[in-house]
């Protein structure tokens, strides 16, 4: 009747199911508007085809003296793992080998990246590369933003947009070739997706996956692709100097300490021979907000100080890319570790701290705990500073600690909760979670606590299958117990004030107390204080914001307001994302807003 080779993946199973329904019927009318979009789709295949870059390599990058093994792997498989250091040039090397392959024609070519900073700098990168504007040839996906169009051949996104996307596009058709990169994270959502994948690709034959870690335990993930082929690329990588100095002990606030240490590592860096800008990994936000002040006050000269963090504006982030003529001092947390490659790094300072989320089975919530990072990940820090020029890393810590530490980071999957991945697989139809490949299988306390969790909030029944309020809190971008919230809200004539709280509660609380000016803090956030509930207090901070931005202040005018106020405008921002994401949600689910304000009784119930 039609033939459907040459068109967009996206399209041949929708069009090849509706030439089905009308075979044999004699609707020669209905066969003749198929045949059109099929000759409408194999043009916008001929136009991609047209459209295909001739990329150009680096041979100072190692990948380069791989290209060719690495391109014939590809073809010859559908699988393939890339096993390489920091530096080897993988993350933005491999989409160029692919499009050189000729893929990106029929389908489009996705490269996930844990974090939305990594994603968005990942793709100017590779479009810069290639010689085109971004948005175009290359685009990118995060949460809040979409820079892809219809006929972008390369898109990089975060992991957590390719998993959403399984809900509208089960089999993927929209891509030809995947990219999951930085695979050694090894979140949930990385974990999820090598899950799915592993079931997808025996029904999907023409897609190609790669797999591409600077750590990776490649044995496992080849095992786990049914022994895909591993390519070793070496990293580019210059001497680097292991200098051991532990934290001391001069006073019981670890802060402090921590800001001490880093203080005498800058100052030992600034004695040595040799020009260069220094990296300093910290756990969090808020230790790079205390850090930075406590540098900015011994005034070191010809030095700038900045931070890199993933809840910095773009414009915030980008100055950390472009470096001026000035000495740099960046205070960071994991996210530059493998993800982002800040360029003049010739120094490195590891507090050998991270901030990881772990589930307490006894207080039924996730924690965001400070702790020690592994050796793969100090390996990772150390190696930043041997890019351009043989480095020194300053490790805050001892050499026995150091061995002491476990060789990898546990899997978030091992030390999360279930709930949320438990929900998913059975909004998805995916089957029983003991039965699905993940490369580590929870255990089966994890597995019940989960089931336990969703019953609790009448998610699942008695069977452990969903039920109608299961099937809408699935749809929901937030933690189970989150969505619940926002669910019983459209009973309690609420949602309007419950939007507000459920997005306050998925991001960290704005409101800032600084060691040295708690008491003033304290002060300005009386105005926000409600004696019968800290929820009342959310909506006075969020109704004070709203009420900034309405007078048209600037983002700089905003941003003094909230330093005045002791409020994080950065989260305060990200408070407002979350909150258009969900209105935007619920709307799509038919669920309207109340137009009275909501009693105390009916927020609390």
């Amino acid at each position: 009747m039609a033939d459907l080779n040459g068109t967009l993946f996206a399209d041949r199973l929708r069009l090849g199911e509706r030439l089905n329904r009308v075979r044999g019927q004699d609707d020669l009318a209905a066969v003749e508007k198929i045949v059109q979009q099929i000759r409408l789709s194999k043009d916008k295949a001929a136009h991609r085809q047209e459209r295909l870059p001739q990329p150009s390599f680096s041979d100072a990058l190692p990948i380069a003296n791989k290209r060719v093994e690495i391109q014939a792997a590809i073809a010859a498989t559908q699988v393939v793992i890339v096993c390489g250091e920091t530096g080897s040039g993988k993350t933005t090397q491999l989409p160029k080998i692919c499009l050189e392959l000729k893929r990106g024609i029929y389908g489009t070519i996705g490269c996930t990246q844990p974090r939305r900073i990594a994603a968005r700098s990942v793709a100017a990168r590779i479009a810069q590369e290639l010689q085109t504007e971004l948005g175009q040839l290359v685009g990118y996906k995060v949460r809040f933003t979409d820079r892809v169009r219809d006929d972008t051949l390369v898109k990089v996104m975060t992991d957590g947009i390719l998993l959403a996307e399984i809900h509208s596009d089960r089999w993927l058709w929209q891509y030809d070739t995947l990219i999951i990169d930085e695979a050694h994270e090894r979140s949930v959502n990385i974990d999820f997706l090598l899950g799915y994948l592993k079931q997808l690709l025996p029904k999907r034959p023409e897609l190609k996956v790669i797999i591409t870690s600077a750590t990776i335990d490649a044995e496992r993930f080849a095992t786990h692709f049914n022994g895909a082929p591993i390519i070793e690329v070496s990293g580019r990588m210059y001497p680097v100097d292991i200098h051991y100095r532990p934290m001391g002990e001069e006073d019981e606030d670890e802060e402090l300490n921590l800001n001490a240490a880093i203080i005498r590592a800058v100052y030992e860096l600034l004695a040595t021979p040799g020009a260069g800008d220094a990296l300093v990994f910290l756990p969090g936000e808020r230790e790079i907000r205390h850090a930075a002040e406590a540098l900015r006050k011994h005034a070191i000269p010809n030095t700038e100080i900045l931070s890199l963090f993933a809840r910095l504006s773009v414009a915030e982030q980008d100055r950390v890319f472009k470096p001026g003529a000035a000495r740099r001092i960046i205070l960071t947390t994991n996210v530059a570790e493998t993800s982002l490659t800040v360029p003049r790094i010739r120094y490195v300072i590891d507090s050998g701290l991270a901030r990881l989320n772990r589930f307490s089975q006894r207080s039924k919530i996730n924690q965001l705990q400070v702790e020690k990072i592994s050796r793969a990940a100090a390996k990772q820090r150390a190696g930043r500073c041997g890019r351009v020029a043989s480095g020194i890393c300053i490790r805050l810590y001892s050499e026995s600690d150091h061995d002491a530490r476990p060789e990898y980071t546990t899997p978030e999957i091992l030390r999360a909760s279930l709930a949320a991945v438990i929900l998913r697989m059975q909004a998805l139809g995916l089957g029983d979670v003991t039965t699905f490949p993940f490369l580590d299988a929870p255990s089966p306390r994890s597995i019940e606590a989960g089931y336990q969790l969703l019953g609790e909030l009448g998610a699942t029944n008695e069977q452990r299958v969903l039920t109608p309020l299961g099937r809408d809190l699935g749809k929901l971008p937030v933690d189970p117990k989150i969505g619940r919230m926002l669910l019983a809200a459209k009973a309690e004539n609420c949602l309007s004030e419950m939007l507000v709280l459920t997005a306050a509660l998925s991001v960290p609380d704005p409101r800032e107390r600084p060691q040295d000016k708690r008491e003033a803090a304290l002060e300005k956030h009386r105005l926000f204080f409600e004696e019968r509930s800290d929820f009342l207090s959310y909506l006075k901070i969020w109704q004070f914001f709203e009420d900034a931005i309405k007078h048209k202040k600037s983002n700089r005018k905003l941003a003094q307001l909230c330093y005045e106020h002791f409020l994080s405008f950065i989260r305060l921002r990200e408070w407002r994302d979350v909150h258009q994401q969900l209105h935007t949600v619920v709307a799509e689910m038919g669920m309207r807003l109340n137009e009275m304000p909501a009693t105390y009784d009916q927020i609390h119930r």
